[in-house]
């Protein structure tokens, strides 16, 4: 009982790391955009955190998965996981609002538990249902549905973010057995190995369309930062936890990412804190706390 409180404790910790990289992405991505075209970032940003993955894992042991079927299933994931998840995202965030971004993010875990439940994956309890809803009324409240502009300006890049929280909701929903099998690192660097063989040669021919000496150093040091805290970080961390917890677990950690950013800004900008930042904090928190308790049959 003790180890797998301890094993939970640290998936805990793990999520909430994960919820601060991510949550860096669309402001320094916001800025990469403006000058690197989306499908290159996803190619640079896949690429890299692939050379590092495999490197890693070379470096620690073999890269043979436990089944043969494991590479089909691998590479059916990286698809849902990573690149269509990564291309719908990133094309998406250019063509919407960070507002809207935020608050359409409210999808993935109501995604990741009915894919859960339609596939068996997943047991659905009222306390589950009942902290999503919490969960996600928090971060409504937090972000103000008013600051959003659902316009056909934006209507296409809501479309894409939408279907990027059901591509990612897929993946958690489904990756669980396969991931706590092989291990996360093995897992993940060949889920963004077969993601690679799509995003790059994507990615080559998308930046090839702009002048490479006009992008700069800042640029270059953002899509790096991109590479590594934005994705290969936080894709280990998650897939680590995963293989631990349940994906509704998972998912409702996403709820933290607007909180988490909120208190950075008051941190680093001297924002304030007011009524209406505590109220939503503690409905994400009251809504997380209700999925991750666990059941007494559990």
């Amino acid at each position: 009982m003790r180890n797998t409180t301890e094993n939970n404790n640290s998936a805990y910790a793990a999520l909430i790391a994960v919820q601060f990289f991510f949550g860096t992405f669309p402001v320094v991505g916001k800025a990469v955009l403006a000058v690197v075209p989306s499908v290159a970032l996803v190619g640079f940003r896949v690429g890299i955190a692939a050379m590092l993955f495999i490197a890693f894992q070379r470096s620690r042991g073999s890269m043979r998965l436990a089944r043969r079927g494991d590479y089909w299933r691998l590479a059916a994931f990286s698809l849902f996981g990573v690149t269509f998840n990564q291309l719908l995202f990133v094309k998406g965030l250019s063509l919407t609002t960070a507002s809207n971004t935020s608050l359409l993010a409210v999808t993935i875990p109501i995604f990741t538990i009915a894919v859960g439940v339609i596939l068996r994956t997943e047991r659905l309890r009222t306390k589950k249902v009942v902290g999503v809803i919490l969960a996600a009324a928090g971060v409504i409240l937090l972000i103000d549905p008013r600051e959003a502009s659902f316009s056909s300006d934006t209507t296409l890049g809501d479309l894409l973010i939408v279907a990027n929280s059901l591509s990612y909701g897929i993946y958690v929903a489904t990756s669980k057995d396969i991931v706590s099998r092989n291990g996360a690192m093995r897992s993940i660097a060949w889920i963004f190995l077969f993601a690679a063989v799509v995003c790059v040669p994507l990615g080559i021919n998308s930046i090839s369309n702009i002048d490479i000496s006009a992008v700069s150093y800042v640029i270059w040091a953002a899509v790096l930062y991109i590479a590594i805290a934005g994705t290969a970080m936080p894709y280990f961390l998650n897939a680590w936890a995963l293989a631990r917890v349940d994906p509704s677990t998972v998912a409702v950690f996403v709820y933290l990412q607007p909180v988490i950013g909120f208190l950075m800004a008051v941190t680093f900008l001297g924002e304030s804190v007011g009524t209406n930042f505590i109220l939503a904090a503690g409905l994400v928190f009251a809504g997380v706390f209700l999925v991750i308790r666990p059941s007494p049959s559990d």
